[in-house]
């Protein structure tokens, strides 16, 4: 027999023969183990058969609040409100998961603090080869954000379903992507006629009137809408009686994530109401317009009249007079050119009245002298002082000057009558293709303007007596906007807008 020391050298020799193997993998099971145990989205546990706890990982600790000395033992009826306990709820699913092999739920469960979380709960049978039943794996997942979001989001939803269904003022329903109605709401059987009953499975088409289908209105619609996103339209809509109304029509596509078209949504308003009264509104615009048009004309007819004949006539007689009161004695000339002087100030309130009439700046292009000129006219004798700023690109087209002079007049007027003010400032500036135009004076403030001569009573708001309404009506006939203000002195203003061409395009 070879001695110790040769099975020490041979010992020695074999592993100088054979390098050093890497230590051997933990067994599956331990394995299996170490990655349940590092598990914490999930409770991952065992049951005995009968409902023991008999394994407990850190997700089950951290999702319940026990540790395994805490609960290892316990019968996992512990994780269930009173409710399923009177329900007998965790033997029911036992009994489930060890008859079909697997039970699977969703409901309320417990911590160790007595909070309740939304769990995922799926319990699987374990069975030995002999088909013995051996307990139960448990896995728990804490659900509670997600059935929140869940509700959260079914709550907004019938939010949304009851504002839709509740509105009545607008159709508002969808179609499929063929075109066929898939919703509707009370806006859309009050408007349409259609009770939902009726209407649901139906092609759109149905609400275009004879012309429209000729013309395929419908179908290209959608395929505008597909491909764009969005349609907007006006036009004849049919109701249920047959009966036509004007509609105001929006259609928009509605496209998943994905992109593909899942149908429209479709929102009609009634608009027969508000087309009458626009078109009564400009057509009666339309009829001040030619009024205004032919008062311009007469006044102007009016002015030229009275220059040409009877203030030249005047001239000449006053010129006469000044002849005959040279060639008089001196008694009788003083007679006489006393009648001069008489003329002479009769040709001078003829030339003012003709410059209100039609002021001759005007048809020279020249809007601020003519505004300047009644300024001086207006605030002259009555110790105001005025100021007109002005700062335009171009000069106003003749019927936006008129306009705008016609305003201002009324305006002025108005600061003379009824502001009690001493100061008073016009300022023209070139915006958006018009003119925008101030009046403002110092007075006594917008609401006490009240025409007392006309018998407008004095809690009468402003703008509800004549001469403000002429004004208003005088900007929106010609395209433009009015509105009447505090001043930045504290009294009144008013401004204004008057485009530069007819019907406010620039």
């Amino acid at each position: 027999m070879a001695p110790p020391q040769s099975i020490v050298h041979s010992d020695a020799m074999a592993a100088a023969d054979h390098p050093a193997q890497p230590a051997l993998e933990p067994p599956a099971e331990d394995a299996y183990r170490l990655l349940v145990d590092s598990v914490i989205d999930y409770a991952i546990f065992m049951l005995d058969p009968t409902g023991r706890v008999i394994s407990w990982n850190a997700g089950a600790e951290r999702i319940k609040g026990y540790s395994a000395e805490d609960i290892i033992g316990k019968h996992f009826s512990t994780f269930y409100p009173p409710e399923d306990l009177d329900a007998r709820k965790p033997w029911y699913e036992l009994e489930v998961a060890a008859e079909v092999g697997r039970f699977e739920d969703e409901g309320w469960r417990l911590r160790k603090d007595g909070s309740r979380f939304w769990a995922n709960v799926i319990i699987t049978a374990l069975f030995e080869k002999s088909g013995r039943l051996r307990g139960f794996a448990k896995v728990t997942r804490d659900m509670t954000e997600r059935m929140r979001a869940e509700e959260a989001l079914r709550a907004s939803e019938e939010r949304f379903r009851l504002l839709v269904q509740g509105v009545i003022d607008y159709a508002i329903f969808m179609l499929d992507p063929t075109g066929r109605v898939i919703s509707w709401n009370a806006g859309a059987e009050r408007i349409k006629g259609y009770s939902a009953e009726e209407i649901v499975g139906e092609h759109f088409s149905t609400f275009y009137p004879p012309e429209d289908l000729v013309a395929r209105k419908p179908w290209r619609e959608l395929e505008v809408a597909a491909e764009v996103g969005r349609f907007e339209d006006e036009g004849w809509r049919l109701r249920k009686d047959g009966s036509r109304f004007w509609a105001n029509v929006i259609i928009t596509a509605l496209t998943d994530a994905a992109g593909r078209l899942r149908g429209f949504a479709k929102v009609t308003r009634d608009m027969t109401e508000h087309r009458r009264v626009e078109r009564t509104l400009t057509e009666q615009r339309r009829l001040v317009g030619h009024l205004v048009e032919a008062q311009e004309l007469e006044r102007r007819r009016i002015a030229w009249d009275v220059h040409d004949d009877s203030i030249q006539s005047m001239v000449a007689v006053g010129m006469r007079l000044q002849l005959l009161a040279n060639r008089l004695p001196e008694q009788d000339a003083a007679v006489v050119r006393q009648l001069d002087e008489a003329v002479r100030a009769s040709i001078g309130r003829l030339r003012n009245l003709v410059f209100r009439l039609r002021p001759p700046e005007l048809d020279r292009h020249s809007l601020a002298q003519a505004l300047d000129h009644y300024l001086t006219d207006l605030a002259g004798p009555r110790g105001m002082t005025y100021r007109l700023r002005h700062a335009l690109d171009q000069e106003p087209p003749v019927e936006s000057a008129i306009t705008i002079f016609r305003i201002c007049q009324e305006a002025l007027v108005n600061v003379r009558k009824h502001a009690r003010a001493s100061a008073v400032e016009v300022s023209l500036t070139s915006v958006d293709g018009g003119t925008l135009v101030e009046v403002a004076d110092n007075g006594i403030g917008v609401g006490a303007h009240v025409d007392t001569d006309a018998g407008v009573p004095a809690d009468r708001p402003a703008t509800d007596h004549f001469g403000m309404i002429e004004m208003r009506e005088r900007a929106e006939t010609a395209g433009g906007w009015w509105s009447v203000g505090r001043g930045p002195d504290g009294g009144t203003a008013v401004r204004f807008w008057i485009p530069d061409s007819p019907g406010g395009e620039p």
